[in-house]
């Protein structure tokens, strides 16, 4: 087979390996998250993901800057961490920067492995996780599995289905928390993607409402001297919006669905690396309403996104 699925056993959680001939990606059964990304450039194999070193690394540094994490229920921060629903005031416990609970309450689950395949066409595993409400901020029990598939091109997709069994409808949003790395500084990277709609953020990061037109990254630019901590609203004209980052001849394309119509970047103090952040609904959702889902008792909810990593002259 072209394609192959190896599960790590030796660390206190679960690390599966999908492969082929020119690339392996590395899941992690702590938190599912995407923790590296491995593929052959002419200098050698090169990692894009600025992930973790090991499991144990990974539970002990998971916050505060959430590297690959899965941000659900809700995503980024929400205001003192508190939201009214059906007329009910909730608190969320989870973790707290400032005075905002921040990236969700499921950063650190640990997943089962329900499922892997590998043929000559691709190779996926499908973790899941049952929610049951512990958080009383968030006392609402539902599912989530992650299908990560890979396929030919260096084709990486991670498609998470949310489904419950309460009474009513339940407020939801996710997103992932990547951080990618091309070598060296990011200021010598350039990044493109389709938008020209930024949030306008208080000093808390909160939205206000509004939106500044940022017009430099739908034709792409160089990230020399940019600092975001920012959230875009993707296109809403372009049949399959796109994020390109380039640098040193490889390129990561993230295409992303139409359940993930906002995206937050943020370039840490050290520039080693780039938060690239899908999101199916905008921060403090729970709060002003950007994007926030109300999923049915029931039903699917499905989001899809992909990473395509190209290396030229390999």
């Amino acid at each position: 087979m072209l394609f192959q699925v190896t599960i790590n056993t030796q660390q206190k959680h679960p690390v599966i390996t999908l492969k082929n001939n020119n690339c392996s990606v590395e899941i992690y059964a702590f938190g599912g998250f995407l923790n590296a990304f491995f593929v052959t450039t002419k200098k050698g194999v090169l990692n894009v993901v600025d992930g973790f070193s090991s499991v144990k690394d990974a539970i002990q540094n998971i916050t505060p800057g959430f590297k690959g994490g899965f941000l659900s229920p809700f995503t980024c921060r929400m205001n003192n961490g508190q939201y009214e629903y059906n007329g009910v005031d909730y608190t969320i416990e989870k973790f707290y920067m400032q005075s905002h609970a921040i990236h969700g309450i499921l950063y650190d689950a640990v997943y089962n492995i329900i499922a892997v395949e590998a043929n000559d066409d691709k190779a996926f595993v499908t973790l899941e996780f049952n929610y049951t409400g512990q958080d009383k901020g968030y006392p609402f029990p539902f599912t989530i599995s992650h299908t990560w598939l890979l396929e030919v091109g260096n084709k990486l997709s991670v498609t998470t289905t949310c489904t419950h069994s309460n009474p009513q409808s339940i407020p939801y949003a996710q997103g992932w928390h990547p951080y990618f790395k091309l070598g060296g500084c990011i200021d010598d990277y350039t990044i493109q993607f389709d938008s020209n709609k930024m949030l306008e953020f208080d000093n808390t990061l909160l939205p206000t409402g509004k939106y500044i037109t940022r017009d430099e990254f739908a034709n792409g630019t160089l990230l020399k001297d940019i600092i975001l901590d920012n959230c875009f609203e993707l296109s809403k004209t372009t049949n399959q919006p796109k994020c390109v980052l380039n640098h040193d001849e490889v390129t990561i394309t993230i295409l992303p669905d139409s359940n993930y119509p906002y995206f937050q970047i943020f370039t840490p103090p050290h520039r080693q690396s780039i938060a690239l952040e899908n999101l199916s609904g905008a921060p403090d959702c729970f709060n002003n309403g950007i994007g926030l889902r109300l999923i049915e008792p029931h039903a699917s909810t499905i989001f899809t996104n992909s990473y395509i990593v190209i290396a030229t002259n390999s």
